[in-house]
């Protein structure tokens, strides 16, 4: 049998894997169009945190894929979910966008501009010495260090881009604290698409561009993975990685044939 019709849910990351910055990557309409067409379940998971699945379901039409708001999870929202269960009181300095800001407070998550009980990193492409300064004085104050994902690059058309983990690695390196990270490939993910797709890790198939996240997160909970070269990884890469794909195809389209 082969894996498109072995498994039920298909978790589809998309910078690096369904689209390269603004543009489609070869093959992915075609590859969503398919499955679709036999009644899979996608989801787009993606740990880019600077913008809200709204923003996401904006692009994705723009591409001719037909999706709603229910078809998108991003790591903001794996972190909002956490923190209304383990930190419901506390208030939160968040080094992030302003649509991370606004989905957040919508959450009914407390912010905070000056002292706060918890310091969250993200993909802040708004981010200055100031908001940087500040978040590192409050955890050397003891607050909290939380991240929503690990990802230390962006994929663009014009090369990476320093994402939410570079960010991560500056703080640490000036206050010796690192964060916990949540988003791929972390447990509370894994558990959040559970719920969302109510859905076992048997029925999964995860598939994107880094051995670090997707690949991570299926050979640590024991999902099954496609890795996809049209992003971060290469060949290369994989050789020298803990983390092994159970599939490795040049693009996402390519897993029709498998």
């Amino acid at each position: 049998m082969s894996i498109i019709e072995e498994k039920s849910c298909f978790v589809l990351d998309m910078d690096g894997t369904f689209y390269l910055g603004e543009q489609i990557l070869p093959g992915s309409l075609e590859f969503f169009e398919t499955l679709t067409g036999k009644g899979k379940r996608i989801v787009f998971f993606t740990n880019n945190s600077s913008k809200t699945a709204y923003d996401y379901v904006k692009k994705l039409q723009g591409m001719g894929c037909s999706v709603t708001e229910d078809d998108i999870i991003t790591s903001g929202e794996v972190t909002a979910s956490f923190l209304q269960e383990h930190y419901p009181d506390s208030e939160v300095f968040l080094l992030g966008t302003p649509a991370l800001e606004e989905y957040l407070a919508g959450e009914g998550i407390r912010l905070s501009s000056s002292a706060a009980d918890i310091v969250l990193a993200a993909f802040d492409t708004t981010l200055t010495y100031e908001k940087l300064s500040h978040a590192c004085s409050l955890i050397r104050g003891g607050s909290t260090f939380l991240a929503t994902h690990p990802d230390i690059n962006c994929p663009t058309e014009e090369g990476f881009i320093p994402d939410c983990g570079a960010i991560c690695a500056c703080i640490g390196a000036s206050t010796g604290v690192y964060p916990k990270y949540l988003g791929k490939p972390y447990a509370e993910t894994v558990e959040y698409l559970l719920r969302c797709l109510n859905c076992t890790k048997e029925d999964l198939l995860l598939a994107g561009d880094r051995l670090y996240t997707e690949i991570a997160m299926g050979s640590t909970h024991g999902i099954t993975t496609a890795l996809v070269l049209s992003g971060e990884t290469s060949r290369e890469d994989v050789q020298h990685s803990s983390f092994q794909p159970d599939i490795i195809v040049e693009r996402l389209r390519d897993l029709l044939d498998t």
